[in-house]
């Protein structure tokens, strides 16, 4: 969508919405510096989000002028999480939502990471039927995917996490 700043009040609006603020001027469909400098607007550029961490999010917070005197559009980093405090006063800390948050990311890996552990596991399930003598290296394989829960990087496993196949 495109936007444009008002010079003088600094107001941004919607291409649209100027059209309509504008709307006893014939205005061409793409409108080029010409018409910007008759109507007294710059257009907004698009710009990158904000650079953010984890328990981060991009926000959008207005415009700002870039170095080549451009607007552009101004994204911020801002936290997910504050200390809060529910209606019975109970007091929860940003520490505290981000690893609720974590856990319900952390459970959701686990689900997907035990969903393939246990595909790996029946591709290999006729080789524990009674009439087959299983091998040493196939019990050891098996076990080890049914030991993946236990790993020190579950559920985040690496590829090399992961048992080798015999």
């Amino acid at each position: 969508m495109s936007e444009y700043r008002e010079r003088k009040t600094g107001e941004v609006k919607s291409q649209g919405e100027w059209r309509a603020a504008f709307k006893n001027m014939s205005l061409p469909k793409v409108w080029n510096s010409n018409v910007c400098d008759a109507m007294n607007i710059d257009p907004v550029l698009a710009s990158p989000a904000a650079t953010t961490t984890a328990y981060q999010t991009s926000v959008r917070d207005g415009v700002e002028q870039n170095s080549n005197g451009d607007w552009v559009e101004k994204y911020v980093a801002k936290d997910m999480f504050a200390d809060t405090t529910d209606d019975d006063g109970k007091k929860t800390t940003k520490a505290e939502h981000e690893a609720a948050y974590q856990s319900g990311l952390d459970a959701n890996v686990a689900t997907s990471k035990r969903a393939t552990r246990d595909s790996k596991l029946s591709e290999t399930d006729w080789t524990a039927l009674s009439d087959v003598t299983m091998a040493d290296n196939m019990k050891t394989y098996r076990q080890a995917l049914r030991d993946l829960p236990d790993h020190k990087n579950w559920p985040n496993l690496e590829e090399d996490d992961w048992p080798t196949k015999p």
